[in-house]
C-alpha cells in the first residue's frame, strides 16, 4: 500500500510540477469538482466512442489514440484523487493520534491525598506537642519529687537538730535534777541536824531537870544565877534562825539557778527556733530557685529539641519541594523544546498545505475556464474543437 501510495504521489508531483514530494492532507473534492470531472470524462468518452456507431466520422486514428491516452490519464488522475483521499484520511488519522499522544496528559487529582497528608502532618504535629507536654510533665514531676526529697532531707535534718537539742536539754534537766537532789539531801541533812540538836537539847534539859528535881533543899546565900531555860530557848531560837536562814538561802539559790537555767533554755530555744526558721526559709527559697532553674533549663532543652526537629523536618520538605521544582522546570524546558519543534513542523506542514491548496485552486480555475457546457456542445458537434480540447488538456 505504501509503495502504491508513493508511486501515486510521484505521479501527482509530476502533474503539479512539485520537485519535492510531500505527503500531507489533500482537501476532499467538492461537489462542483466532481460534476466538472464527470463532464470531462463524459465528453472524452463521447469523443472516443463517437456517440455509438458514428464515432469514426468525428475522430481519425491518431486523434482517437490521443483521446484514449487522455481518457487513461484522466482515469489515472481520478484514481490518484481517490487514493489521495484515502491517504489523506489515513494521514489525518495519524496526525490526530500523534496530537492525542503528544498532548499533555491530564494531571491526576491528588487533592484527597494532599488532605490525607495534611491530616497526617497535623496528627504528627499534635503527637509531637503531646509528647513535649508529656516530657515537660515528666520533668515537672521529677523536679517535684526532687523538691519533696530535698524538703524531706531538710525536715530530717531539722528533726535531728531538734532531737539533739532535746537530748541536750534532757542532759541539762538531768544535771538540774542532780543539783536539786543534792540540795534536797543537804536540806534533809540540815533537818536531821536540827532534829539531833533538838534531841540533844531535850536530853540536856531532862538531865538538868533530873539533877534539880531532888528533895534536898539547900539554901545557899549566893548571887542569883542565869536562867538556863531562857538560855536554852535563846539557843534554840538562834539555831532555828540559822536553819531558817540557811533554808531560805538555799531556796533562793535554787530558785535563782532554776530561773537562770530556764532563761538560758528559753533563750536557747528561741535562738534555735529563730535560726531553724531562718534556715528553713532560706532552704525553701533555695529550693524554689533551684526548681525554677530546672524548669527553665528543661523548657530551654525542649524548645531547642523542638527547634532542631522543626528545622530538620522543614529542611527535608524544602529539599523535596526543590527537587519537585527542578523536575517541573526540566519537564517545562522539554515541553518548550517539543512545542518549538512541533511549531516548526506545523508551520512547515501549513506551508505545504497552503501550496497544495493554491495548486488545486489553479487546477480548478483552469478546468473551470476550459470546460464549459458550450465547449462540450462544440466538442460534440465539431472535431476541431475536440482537438483543441485535447491540446488544452496536453498543455
Amino acid at each position: 500500500m505504501s509503495t502504491k501510495a508513493g508511486k501515486l504521489h510521484g505521479k501527482l508531483d509530476c502533474l503539479t510540477g512539485d520537485t519535492h514530494p510531500t505527503r500531507y492532507k489533500e482537501p476532499s473534492p467538492r461537489t462542483e469538482d466532481c460534476s466538472l470531472i464527470f463532464c470531462i470524462k463524459l465528453c472524452t468518452r463521447l469523443c472516443i466512442w463517437g456517440f455509438g456507431a458514428g464515432g469514426d466520422i468525428l475522430l481519425s486514428g491518431n486523434e482517437k489514440v490521443t483521446m484514449q491516452n487522455l481518457n487513461d490519464r484522466l482515469a489515472a488522475y481520478l484514481d490518484k484523487v481517490r487514493r489521495l483521499e484515502e491517504e489523506n484520511a489515513e494521514l489525518e488519522h495519524h496526525i490526530r493520534e500523534w496530537y492525542r499522544k503528544q498532548a499533555p496528559s491530564v494531571s491526576k487529582d491528588y487533592t484527597s491525598y494532599y488532605q490525607t497528608i495534611e491530616q497526617l502532618q497535623n496528627q504528627i504535629i499534635s503527637a509531637t506537642v503531646d509528647n513535649n507536654k508529656l516530657l515537660l510533665d515528666i520533668d515537672n514531676s521529677k523536679m517535684t519529687a526532687d523538691d519533696f526529697r530535698m524538703k524531706y532531707e531538710n525536715e530530717l535534718v531539722i528533726r535531728q537538730t531538734v532531737e539533739a537539742d532535746i537530748n541536750g536539754l534532757r542532759n541539762l534537766l538531768d544535771d538540774l535534777t542532780l543539783v536539786r537532789s543534792s540540795l534536797e539531801s543537804e536540806l534533809e541533812s540540815l533537818k536531821d541536824e536540827l532534829i539531833a540538836l533538838k534531841r540533844n537539847h531535850e536530853e540536856e534539859m531532862r538531865q538538868l531537870q533530873s539533877q534539880t528535881g531532888g528533895d534536898v533543899s539547900v539554901e545557899v546565900n549566893a548571887a542569883p544565877g542565869e536562867d538556863l531555860t531562857k538560855i536554852l530557848n535563846d539557843l534554840r531560837n538562834e539555831y532555828e534562825q540559822i536553819i531558817e536562814k540557811n533554808r531560805r538561802e538555799v531556796e533562793q539559790w535554787y530558785e535563782v539557778k532554776i530561773e537562770e537555767v530556764n532563761r538560758q533554755v528559753t533563750s536557747s530555744s528561741q535562738d534555735i527556733q529563730t535560726s531553724s526558721h531562718q534556715l528553713t526559709e532560706l532552704r525553701r527559697e533555695m529550693q524554689n530557685l533551684e526548681i525554677e532553674l530546672q524548669a527553665q533549663l528543661s523548657t530551654k532543652n525542649s524548645l531547642e529539641n523542638s527547634l532542631a526537629e522543626t528545622e530538620s523536618r522543614y529542611g527535608c520538605l524544602l529539599q523535596q519541594i526543590q527537587g519537585q521544582i527542578n523536575a517541573v522546570e526540566e519537564e517545562l524546558a522539554n515541553i518548550r523544546c517539543e512545542m518549538e519543534s512541533q511549531n516548526q513542523e506545523y508551520k512547515m506542514l501549513l506551508g505545504i498545505k497552503t501550496r497544495l491548496e493554491q495548486e488545486i485552486a489553479q487546477y480548478r480555475c483552469l478546468v473551470t475556464r476550459l470546460i464549459t457546457p458550450s465547449f462540450i456542445l462544440q466538442c460534440l458537434s465539431c472535431s476541431t474543437c475536440l482537438c483543441q480540447l485535447v491540446l488544452c488538456l496536453r498543455a
